[in-house]
C-alpha cells in the first residue's frame, strides 16, 4: 500500500505520542521533502524536529517536482506537494486534514484520510483508546467540533 502524508497529521501524532500508528496501519509512509522541511522548521516543537532529524525506517522522504497549477497554488506547500507526490506514485491513500486540500485531492480522484480517520482506524484495531486520544489532541491545540468527536466515539 502506498501512503503519502502532509505535515499536520504527523505533527499531531508526534505531539500526542501516537506516531507509531502510521507504521502499524500502513507499514511505510512517504512524505515530500517539503513536508520534511516543514517538520524541521525552527518554529516546530522540539519533539517534531528531533523526530524528523532521525526519521524512522518506515518513513520515506522524496523530492517532488512542482509544476505550476492554479488549483494547487491556493494550498500550502506541504499539502500541494503531498497531492502531487500521491498522484506521481499512484498512491492508495493521501493523509490530509486541510479542507481545501482534501477537496482538491478528491477532485483529482485521490483517496484521502485525515487524522481523525487514522485514529478511528487505530482504535478499531485496538492500538489506542479513542476517548483518551481525543482529550490529548484537545490539550495540544487540535480543534474539531465536539459533536464530530462524539459521533466518532459512538461509531467505535
Amino acid at each position: 500500500m502506498i501512503v503519502v502524508s502532509d505535515t499536520s497529521p504527523i505533527c499531531y501524532l508526534l505531539l500526542i505520542d501516537h506516531i507509531r500508528v502510521l507504521q502499524e496501519l500502513y507499514g511505510v509512509v512517504i512524505i515530500p521533502q517539503t513536508v520534511a522541511d516543514e517538520l524541521n522548521a525552527s518554529e516546530s516543537p522540539s519533539v517534531i524536529r528531533d523526530w524528523i532529524a532521525k526519521p524512522p525506517d518506515w518513513l520515506q522522504i522524496q523530492p517532488v517536482e512542482t509544476l505550476q497549477n492554479l488549483e494547487l497554488e491556493k494550498l500550502e506547500p506541504g499539502e500541494r506537494e503531498a497531492i502531487l507526490l500521491a498522484e506521481k506514485l499512484k498512491a492508495d491513500l493521501v493523509i490530509l486534514d486541510d479542507k481545501a486540500a482534501r477537496r482538491v485531492a478528491l477532485e483529482r480522484d485521490l483517496r484521502i484520510i485525515g487524522l481523525l480517520g487514522i485514529l478511528k482506524d487505530a482504535a478499531k484495531f485496538g492500538l489506542l483508546d479513542l476517548r483518551i486520544v481525543f482529550d490529548d489532541l484537545r490539550e495540544v491545540g487540535f480543534w474539531v467540533a465536539p459533536s464530530l468527536l462524539e459521533q466518532l466515539l459512538k461509531e467505535e
